[in-house]
């Protein structure tokens, strides 16, 4: 079977659930699936997340479903117990990094720096996320890869369709996509359908660049 960051990797996309109420979650994730999606992350300040990573992941099995804003040990070990398959943090904890590796669930930290990077490396992070990437911009991944290829990068914030295959294009593995696919809006409207086509956009970008 494939291991979860590879298969994050290969995937590319992460869609990043943030709601304020779990009412249309299973409707949100059905279509996000229907558009191609298999990777989401459901943040830990959503109401019910850790219920919520339960229900996703006894639903679909092919769906890699992880946790976000892991913010401590405490909460990274109850998002695992829940089935999270993958912990997202936006900031560095040496802890959380360690709960993981403890029971084989890879963490990927929020870094912004060389050194941040490096340092969640050596405590054992597969992959570091910066956050958020439009504070440094696309060549950031390439630019730490010089002295650093061993670090693998993923992008999360500020990510959408007009600048996603600028990124993974330049040396990023995978992207997190938030408010300009899981859009509050189109969720508070119903409106699933234009969700479904915007994972649809994402992911054709997606194997175009892969295909180029």
């Amino acid at each position: 079977m494939m291991k979860t960051m590879d298969r994050i990797n290969e995937e590319k996309i992460v869609a990043i659930i943030r709601l304020e109420s779990t009412e249309h979650v299973e409707s949100l994730v059905e279509s996000l699936y229907e558009g191609g999606i298999r990777v989401v992350e459901v943040t830990l300040n959503t109401p019910g997340a850790l219920e919520i990573i339960s229900k996703l992941k006894a639903h679909r099995s092919d769906l890699l479903v992880g946790a976000g804003t892991v913010l401590d040990k405490e909460s990274a070990r109850a998002a695992i117990m829940a089935g999270a398959d993958f912990l997202l943090a936006p900031t560095l904890s040496k802890a959380t990094i360690e709960m993981g590796n403890r029971y084989g669930i890879p963490v990927v930290p929020g870094v912004m720096t060389p050194t941040e990077a490096l340092t969640a490396y050596e405590y054992g992070a597969q992959q570091v996320k910066v956050f958020p990437v439009r504070s440094v911009g696309k060549n950031f991944a390439k630019d730490v890869k010089g002295p650093l290829p061993f670090v693998d990068v993923m992008a999360v914030g500020g990510v959408g369709l007009d600048n996603v295959a600028d990124y993974l294009s330049s040396n990023w593995q995978s992207v997190g996509i938030g408010s300009s696919l899981v859009s509050s809006q189109l969720i508070e409207e119903g409106n699933f359908q234009e969700i479904t086509a915007r994972a649809e956009q994402f992911i054709k970008i997606r194997d175009e660049v892969i295909n180029s």
